[in-house]
């Protein structure tokens, strides 16, 4: 599940036990991502409000598309199969799938596929951007307060996405229940958790 030893819930107390029930609360479930920082639960707190105050002012889907190409240009299956599975709720699966797979589709429109084209770039090599990627977004229609949101957004989920596959995260079991072909098309790194065996209730 991870590379360091981690505190299971019942170990867990304080801050890191707060944080687990936070966790649960909001998944059903506690996340392996999660009992990482059980060791720094103060850094998962600042990291949310990091990434609060990141994403106000991004549409949702724009937070999500780019969070997923990001996600995958950094080969974290974690991130990658969390916000496809956001964005198919603001899209579609087809979509999903399309943009996973590298492919064009007509669900995304001119300045959306920009988005990803750049968010790819900055998270595999920031150092590559030019004044010319910049002005292609700004001929696409967005504003430098947008562009500057834009590559918060990426930056931000190269921190988390080397955080988790750094200490080994594996994407939660949940995730197998995904689609076979899009959860393929996700799964660009570390796969999936085992699912826990089934409990026997004869």
């Amino acid at each position: 599940m991870a590379f360091i030893e981690t505190l299971a819930p019942e170990q867990a107390s304080g801050e890191a036990l707060a944080m687990y029930e936070r966790q649960r609360t909001h998944f059903g479930y506690l996340p392996n991502y999660a009992r990482l920082f059980c060791h720094r639960p103060e850094v998962m707190a600042r990291w949310a409000a990091l990434l609060a105050s990141i994403r106000r002012p991004v549409a949702p889907r724009r937070f999500e598309l780019a969070t997923l190409a990001a996600a995958q240009a950094l080969n974290n299956s974690y991130c990658a199969l969390a916000h496809g599975r956001a964005l198919a709720e603001l899209a579609d699966a087809a979509t999903v799938q399309a943009v996973a797979e590298g492919r064009e589709t007509d669900a995304l429109d001119a300045q959306e596929r920009a988005v990803v084209a750049f968010a790819r770039q900055v998270a595999v090599d920031a150092a590559s951007v030019e004044q010319a990627d910049i002005d292609r977004l700004r001929a696409v229609g967005l504003a430098d307060a947008e562009i500057f949101d834009l590559v918060a957004v990426i930056a931000a989920r190269a921190f988390f996405t080397k955080m988790l596959d750094g200490l080994g995260a594996e994407p939660d079991a949940a995730y197998r229940e995904m689609a076979p072909r899009l959860r393929e098309a996700l799964s660009v790194g570390r796969p999936i958790a085992a699912a826990p065996p089934a409990v026997d209730r004869r």
